[in-house]
């Protein structure tokens, strides 16, 4: 549930933008990781990290802004975290070449930022549109 302050201001407009990003920026590590299987790829995937990890932190901090200062709910600042801290890990394990980790934490790095977008995106989250 989104209270009507939250939807009001920008708080709502600001997650979702940076959702959107951030998502796509996961989608395409899996890009450039179906690269490095190629024997390429290897700097866009480390570049890819970078913007995966700062996009990261600016979802959470717009999943704070949305819950405390918006009045929405909690949990994406929650989800917001695990994504953040699930990016470090997963980074630091493919850095290290353990990739029986490294790809599930992807998968679930990319289902954990489709679950955002899509609850992000849904009709009742819009701003200025009733509960």
């Amino acid at each position: 549930m989104v209270t009507q302050v939250a939807k009001g201001n920008g708080y709502v407009t600001a997650f979702k933008a940076v959702v959107v990003l951030n998502t796509l920026s996961v989608l395409a590590q899996a890009v450039t990781a179906g690269q490095l299987m190629s024997g390429g790829g290897a700097g866009s995937h480390g570049m890819g990290a970078l913007a995966v990890h700062v996009l990261g932190l600016l979802q959470l901090v717009a999943a704070v802004l949305l819950w405390r200062p918006g009045r929405g709910p909690g949990w994406p600042a929650l989800v917001g975290l695990a994504v953040l801290l699930l990016g470090f890990l997963q980074s630091a394990l493919g850095g290290s070449g353990v990739l029986a980790v490294h790809v599930p934490l992807g998968m679930t790095l990319f289902g954990l930022s489709v679950w955002l977008l899509v609850w992000a995106w849904r009709p009742g989250v819009r701003a200025g549109a009733p509960e």
